[in-house]
């Protein structure tokens, strides 16, 4: 696991890692890479905690369904990461698909854990011509450029 202070190298490897981690939708995993007390702000949700973050990720999962998500760093400092992030789910109630883009703020504690995330995110329909993330299609070979918005 990389440590602070991070280097562009570790601080690349770090986003990759979550990406795969996110990508996998096992929540008890997910929440291994953060500390027992770590502050989550997403969208409108505010927690902290093991329990909370296995909680809202077991929430997400079931309603975002055939979830791909691309994540790229966008800057990053010692003990801190910024992340530009892009996914898409098929919604489990109207099965319209989405796409939601995003920013999120990471700060590590010393051990390499996340200590706090901010995300912010909209997400947008898309319909199924529109889609970047199709089965099969690695996530990270997809040209996210502003021709694609």
């Amino acid at each position: 696991m990389s440590k602070p202070p991070f280097t562009l190298a570790t601080a690349q490897e770090k986003v990759k890692k979550a990406q795969d981690l996110w990508n996998a939708q096992k929540p008890e995993d997910v929440a291994k890479a953060y500390t027992p007390d770590c502050i989550w702000r997403n969208r409108d949700h505010f927690f902290s905690g093991t329990d909370a973050i296995i909680a809202f990720l077991t929430r997400k999962w079931e309603t975002e369904k055939e979830y791909s998500l691309r994540k790229e760093l966008f800057a990053f400092g010692d003990n801190k990461i910024a992340v530009q992030f892009w996914y898409e789910f098929k919604h489990a109630e109207t099965g319209k698909w989405m796409r939601c883009y995003g920013l999120e703020d990471w700060t590590f504690a010393d051990d390499g854990k996340m200590r706090k995330r901010q995300m912010s995110g909209n997400n947008i329909e898309i319909n199924e011509a529109e889609r970047w993330f199709k089965e099969g299609v690695d996530v990270n070979s997809v040209d996210i450029s502003e021709a694609h918005w």
